[in-house]
């Protein structure tokens, strides 16, 4: 079984977030990148599969170079080998005719991602790899088992319980908790990470759908305003003209 898993390189959550002076690039300097954490419980269950089936577990990042310390260290958890398509990400659009390139060209068995990415929170490439693959995409999944060689069953939440869907190969699926407990690497997995293969390919050619005009920080918060509790009145006028909740 040959599974491909798609991560993002993105900032730590607790890093600060900056914009270049005219507000239309994400400013880089001082920030960490980590690998997207929804990114890892499908990249800990391809591993698990692996274990448990045999199999290959392919890494795919789309991103430049400064992308790639974090790909080895998806190799030192348990990938077999990476590709990096040498491409700054532009826009899921983009994104998602990258990994379906690749994947047309390896005949991956199943594709897995995670539900989202933490910095822009698309929700989107999945569902464009199945489409331009033509095979089917389940998303987000909690449980990913396989049933048997041909194929697999994945759970779901929908509103109101959840559903258990049973799909044939190949097929795409992005993950969420409790997919699998992502991992450590441990120092064996670091040291075999320096030797284990990283193919560095170019983009296909393709125009991204969106641009992005700029960006911009949250408004501050304002300070905190105590109000009497005798006085009700004042209260409400707050929530009316300054709040605007009523």
């Amino acid at each position: 079984m040959k599974i491909l898993v798609c991560i993002s390189n993105v900032p730590d959550t607790t890093s600060k977030i900056n914009f270049t002076a005219d507000n239309k690039a994400f400013d880089k300097n001082g920030v960490q990148y980590v690998i997207n954490p929804w990114d890892e419980y499908a990249l800990t269950r391809a591993i698990e599969l692996k274990e448990a089936k045999g199999g290959t577990v392919t890494v795919l990042n789309v991103g430049e170079a400064d992308t790639e310390p974090n790909i080895r260290k998806a190799l030192a958890i348990g990938a077999d080998d990476a590709i990096r398509v040498n491409a700054f990400p532009k826009d899921a659009f983009f994104v998602a005719q990258q990994i379906a390139a690749v994947a047309k060209e390896n005949n991956y068995d199943m594709i897995l991602m995670g539900k989202e990415s933490i910095d822009y929170n698309g929700s989107q490439v999945h569902n464009m790899v199945g489409e331009l693959l033509g095979i089917p995409s389940v998303v987000p999944a909690f449980k990913l088992d396989m049933v048997d060689d041909t194929t697999a069953r994945l759970e779901r939440e929908i509103e109101g319980g959840k559903e258990v869907i049973e799909v044939k190969l190949p097929f795409v699926a992005s993950s969420q908790q409790p997919m699998s407990e992502p991992r450590i690497p441990n120092m064996r997995g670091i040291m075999t990470a320096r030797t284990k293969p990283l193919k560095t390919v170019e983009p296909v050619a393709t125009e991204a759908k969106t641009e992005y005009v700029n960006y911009s920080k949250p408004e501050k918060k304002g300070g905190v305003k105590l109000i009497d509790p005798e006085n009700a009145g004042e209260l409400i006028t707050l929530l009316r003209n300054e709040a605007k909740v009523l």
